[in-house]
């Protein structure tokens, strides 16, 4: 999941605060890795792109990442996954 940034959120950064939006995009991008390569330098050589949307608003979000089977106890911090980046 990754947040749009708009021109108040970079206005916001340069002042040294994040700006609340209920009506935020956000990219998502469901990727598959080859297993083996996951722990070296290269681990994103095979990805695979399984799908990806832009949703609008936490509404959108929650149905989107339902309707792809993933529930919002599934989602751990990086530090306790696989995930290279």
């Amino acid at each position: 999941m990754t947040p749009v940034v708009t021109p108040g959120d970079a206005q916001a950064g340069r002042e040294g605060w994040k700006r609340a939006d209920r009506a935020r995009t956000i990219r998502l991008q469901h990727w598959e890795y080859d297993a083996e390569g996951i722990g070296g330098l290269d681990y994103d050589v095979g990805a695979v792109l399984v799908r990806s949307a832009s949703v609008v608003g936490e509404g959108e979000l929650a149905a989107t990442l339902e309707a792809w089977g993933l529930h919002a106890g599934r989602f751990r911090y990086p530090w306790e996954t696989d995930d290279p980046r």
